[in-house]
């Protein structure tokens, strides 16, 4: 299983600010920290100091931290690719290359004295990963990271994302992207829409963001990418992230008794494999609770997203649980008892067959 990461930028905030963010994360379960030195700007030994401090703060409450850079600030710091000694000192569980060299020296560093990760950008849409490989690196310490886009409508788009992190999964290279946090106020740069890596993610609730990755199956960390997440953010990102099942939240109808509540929210859903264009079939719940009179109620027609109880007018099916997953007409024998909330009706498409998920009432 992989891990949740946060972002923490200690050259746009203060020691006290960051050190509390770490703590509340630390209680949820995370374990990432992602954080940028792209460039160093002002007196470099304060501007050092003060990433030591936070490092050493993450790596007191068990968390791992990951600087990212470029090439040019090898040059700025004088340090050399063939020794990273700076990075180990500095606290550091590795290093992310924003830019590139050219394949060898990639390598060349995953085989470091001091067993740094050396994680690579897996969002340039190149060979890169190709050419790296060819130079047979340590793959204990070769991680991939897709980047995040500041800018709205710049970020990646699904088609791309995929074939991006197949180039890397096929190595079974250690995978991550980046989330959303609608709360958080800043990443690295003066300017920003938020930091996601897809755009599709920018303006979801931070669990449907990682619902999405978790049903992808692709990426194994996932870091938020702004800074600073709320309290009920860092909740809920554990919450899905570390749930048996995807979720699927869902708004009830006022009208929904007491039995149907029973029959939604006391056990995962399981979606029947032979399955139909036009519904997820949760055929169990008809077993356990057909016996139950599920009385006619709310036989509106059906759309896209609605949450259906076969009632006692449908003989056998009398309890079964649907998800619509297009337009029907209702005939009477069906109840609908609520909705997927809109954020989440994406995710139906990423539901496996056999799989088990679970519903959460969202009103």
């Amino acid at each position: 299983m992989g891990t949740l990461g946060i972002s923490i930028y200690p050259e746009r905030s203060n020691y006290a600010a960051d050190a509390h963010y770490l703590d509340l994360a630390a209680a949820q379960g995370f374990k990432r920290v992602f954080t940028s030195l792209l460039e160093i700007k002002g007196d470099k030994k304060s501007v050092l100091n003060n990433f030591k401090d936070v490092i050493t703060h993450a790596n007191s409450l068990g968390m791992v931290v990951m600087v990212d850079i470029n090439p040019e600030l090898f040059e700025q710091l004088g340090i050399s690719y063939d020794d990273l000694r700076f990075f180990h000192d500095l606290g550091a569980w590795g290093v992310r290359l924003d830019g590139s060299f050219g394949g060898e020296e990639e390598a060349e560093m995953t085989r470091n004295a001091y067993g740094l990760k050396i994680e690579v950008n897996m969002s340039q849409g190149t060979h890169y990963i190709d050419t790296i490989m060819d130079f047979s690196p340590n793959l204990e310490n070769l991680l991939g990271s897709h980047n995040f886009y500041p800018q709205r409508y710049t970020g990646l788009g699904q088609h791309f994302f995929d074939q991006a992190t197949a180039s890397f999964t096929q190595y079974r290279v250690n995978t991550a992207a980046f989330v959303n946090s609608s709360a958080a106020t800043y990443g690295p740069w003066p300017i920003q829409d938020g930091l996601c890596t897809l755009e599709s993610h920018r303006s979801l609730p931070i669990s449907t963001q990682i619902e999405h990755y978790l049903l992808l199956g692709s990426i194994n960390d996932i870091i938020i990418g702004n800074a600073y997440a709320s309290e009920v953010e860092l909740q809920a990102a554990r919450d899905v992230f570390f749930s048996h099942y995807p979720i699927i939240h869902v708004e009830t109808a006022p009208t929904i008794t007491a039995d149907e509540q029973i029959n939604l929210f006391s056990e995962p859903l399981t979606y029947r494999g032979d399955s139909s264009d036009y519904m997820i079939r949760c055929s169990s719940t008809r077993y356990m609770y057909g016996d139950k009179r599920f009385a006619a109620h709310d036989t509106t027609d059906i759309h896209r997203g609605d949450i259906l109880i076969d009632n006692e007018k449908y003989g056998q099916y009398n309890g079964e649980t649907q998800i619509a997953l297009q337009p029907m007409e209702n005939d009477g024998r069906i109840n609908v008892v609520g909705g997927v909330v809109p954020s989440d009706l994406f995710l139906l498409d990423y539901l496996k067959r056999w799989g088990n998920f679970q519903i959460e009432n969202a009103n």
